[in-house]
């Protein structure tokens, strides 16, 4: 299995998890943790929720699911819409962090926006995406034929 640190690029299969009170939050914590997980090119390998924030998360039947898959071996992290999805502050947030990673796994917050990337990332994703609009061939000609 890929052993890329969270944050990375890669084949790297995640469980997307979110609880939520309301059917629309947990669609929207869905919504961000698989774009998140796009984002870096992990693999959804599935979706998890649970509808009572309340209940300890440890009780919580879908959070049950993902740490029996990321104990199987079928998941390498957990992608989650937002701390509040699966601690009540930050610090316990924190302690399922180090939780899944004394598991082999991360957990990941995807509510802090869209994907950190580097300088080097964003260039090459503006150069793939000129190459296949054909943007840079154009350019290319233009620039020839102008000298």
């Amino acid at each position: 299995m890929p052993n890329n640190p969270p944050g990375s690029l890669g084949h790297v299969p995640v469980a997307v998890y979110s609880c939520a009170a309301t059917s629309t939050a947990l669609s929207e914590g869905e919504e961000r943790g698989r774009y998140y997980a796009d984002a870096r090119h992990w693999h959804v390998a599935g979706v998890w929720s649970d509808s009572d924030p309340a209940r300890p998360l440890m009780e919580r039947p879908g959070w049950q699911a993902v740490t029996a898959t990321l104990s199987a071996g079928m998941i390498r992290g957990v992608v989650v819409g937002g701390p509040t999805h699966v601690g009540s502050d930050a610090a316990q947030f924190a302690a399922f962090g180090v939780l899944l990673r004394e598991r082999g796994g991360f957990l990941a917050d995807a509510s802090n926006g869209t994907a950190g990337r580097t300088p080097g990332q964003v260039r090459r994703r503006r150069d793939i995406a000129g190459a296949a609009s054909g943007w840079f061939a154009q350019t290319d000609q233009h620039d020839e034929g102008s000298s």
